[in-house]
């Protein structure tokens, strides 16, 4: 049940990651509110960028996504 426990310890710092991700996080679902009909990779550059934040907040922070 160790795993259990980390998984969540993981999912416990989601939160903070996403708000130190918010500034991308907008963009990326401005993006996508932007029209109804989304088409297959239309706001890719802005998730890639939401990700690379993401990655690099958890590196910083010394977790797992």
């Amino acid at each position: 049940m160790e795993s259990v426990r980390k998984a969540n310890q993981r999912l416990k710092q989601y939160p903070m990651l996403l708000g130190k991700c918010s500034d991308s996080a907008a963009v990326y679902a401005a993006c996508v509110t932007r029209d109804l009909n989304v088409s297959h990779r239309a706001c890719e550059q802005e998730f890639l960028d939401f990700k690379k934040c993401l990655q690099k907040v958890a590196r910083d922070m010394k977790t797992k996504l």
